[in-house]
């Protein structure tokens, strides 16, 4: 009769927490609660709202005006004179040169300056243009990383709080055994043992999910202490990704916008190095003014002439070894500091695609063993224990223990899910999609 109360309050505890478990531990919907932040919601409102992605745009748009500034000729300058003007009297008519001149300047770089400033800071203005969809793809990298992690989290806190619960009724089983004289003290102290270890790693999962939603709502552009509640998870197959790992470095270097980015910067060092070049050419100024007279000359007794005057000007580069020439040394080391930087960034980014994909089949292949063999062997397991317990067979540590192995299997199943999804999601970035369904079955990156 006890053997059968036993064995049916340990198949009712087991079923129903792995039956919570398996639901994803479904949060009761209560009133005010917020509502559920699946991962698409989550990308949107941190495109929409994240500060340091607005920031980046308004950078962009700011750059983006400097072009026709660079590329336009300097403002002309107007000029109103007395010239002359003597000091006795201030007259305008006592002598004869005396005038009021009016005059109009204009500088003008020697010819191709102003295209190649205009060029180079449209490269600038463009890698910036750029530098603003890496700072997208690394905010939607990040998001989808913090989002896993509380998937992760969730799954984990629901076993740990199953287990919780399916400790306590072994505690009871243990206790009334030991009160019957059918079982030993030290059972129930090494059930209370574990239900105490389990509580310390609620509180440990507790601190980490809300540094995690903490990380979360940053990316959002939310309040830190917003609350973040998921929907229910269930496992669901893993893409693959393609083998082809040449073909992703080069559709990186084709599309990753950071190294669009370093190659426009490089583009604009190589015109920078040209208007060096060119400042070994003169600029001009021409300008042109007129001088007006009042009074009659003295001398001839009539009114005197105005004047006008035409004036052309122009550098001269007489200090280029000090100047010139050292400006496109200068720019010349920029440039190869420029070219030295691309080949860095492409390394690395080889090198993050490499990295991610290894990841990323890794995680794949582990969800597929836990899937297949890992968790269906620590269930029979704990069956079989369980049968062996209710014959005396098994001792009650070894069914505790095996119980919890079941359950840890379980966590590091859904933290291997979590590893796949991320690893994925660095992948993308690296090789600089945003969207995973934009290229599904098109370009052979995703199968």
């Amino acid at each position: 009769m006890q053997i059968a109360l036993i064995s049916r309050s340990m198949r009712w505890l087991r079923g129903a927490a792995v039956a919570a478990v398996g639901l994803g531990a479904m949060p009761v919907l209560a009133a005010g609660m917020p509502e559920a932040l699946t991962l698409p919601a989550a990308e949107t409102m941190a495109l929409e709202h994240n500060p340091g992605l607005a920031a980046q745009h308004a950078q962009a748009e700011a750059m983006a005006e400097i072009p026709p500034q660079v590329g336009s000729l300097p403002d002309p300058v107007i000029s109103l004179n007395a010239m002359n003007l003597p000091v006795d009297s201030f007259s305008l008519s006592q002598e004869n040169m005396t005038q009021l001149q009016l005059g109009v300047a204009q500088a003008i770089p020697f010819p191709g300056k102003l295209e190649l400033k205009r060029q180079a800071a449209a490269f600038v203005a463009e890698a910036v243009r750029h530098d603003e969809r890496e700072f997208r793809l690394m905010l939607l990298r990040n998001v989808r990383i913090r989002w896993w992690n509380l998937v992760w989290l969730d799954k984990a806190l629901a076993i740990v709080r199953h287990n919780q619960a399916l400790l306590r009724g072994l505690v009871r089983i243990a206790e009334t055994k030991y009160a019957t004289g059918q079982g030993l003290q030290q059972d129930v102290l090494l059930a209370q043992l574990e239900l105490s270890n389990l509580a310390e790693q609620e509180l440990k999962l507790q601190a980490q999910r809300v540094r995690e939603a903490t990380a979360l709502n940053a990316l959002l552009g939310r309040p830190a202490g917003a609350p973040v509640r998921l929907p229910p998870m269930r496992a669901h197959r893993l893409a693959r990704i393609s083998k082809d790992i040449p073909a992703l470095k080069q559709w990186a270097r084709m599309q990753r916008p950071l190294l669009l980015a370093m190659d426009h910067r490089t583009q604009a060092a190589e015109r920078m190095v040209a208007l060096a070049e060119k400042e070994h050419y003169p600029d001009f100024k021409i300008g042109a003014a007129y001088g007006l007279r009042s009074g009659l000359n003295p001398a001839t007794g009539r009114s005197r002439t105005d004047f006008a005057s035409i004036m052309l000007s122009m550098t001269v580069p007489l200090y280029a070894s000090t100047k010139q020439d050292r400006l496109v040394d200068q720019r010349k080391a920029e440039k190869a500091k420029a070219d030295f930087s691309l080949q860095d960034m492409v390394n690395q980014v080889d090198a993050e695609i490499e990295a991610a994909a290894t990841d990323f089949r890794l995680a794949r292949e582990q969800v597929v063993l836990f899937d297949q063999g890992i968790l269906p062997q620590a269930r029979q397991t704990t069956a079989s224990m369980l049968a062996g317990y209710q014959t005396g067979k098994v001792d009650f540590l070894n069914l505790v223990r095996a119980q919890l192995t079941e359950f840890n299997t379980e966590i590091r199943y859904w933290r291997e899910i979590a590893r796949a999804h991320q690893a994925k999601a660095r992948l993308l970035a690296a090789i600089g999609i945003e969207s995973e369904e934009e290229f599904k079955n098109k370009e052979g990156i995703i199968q």
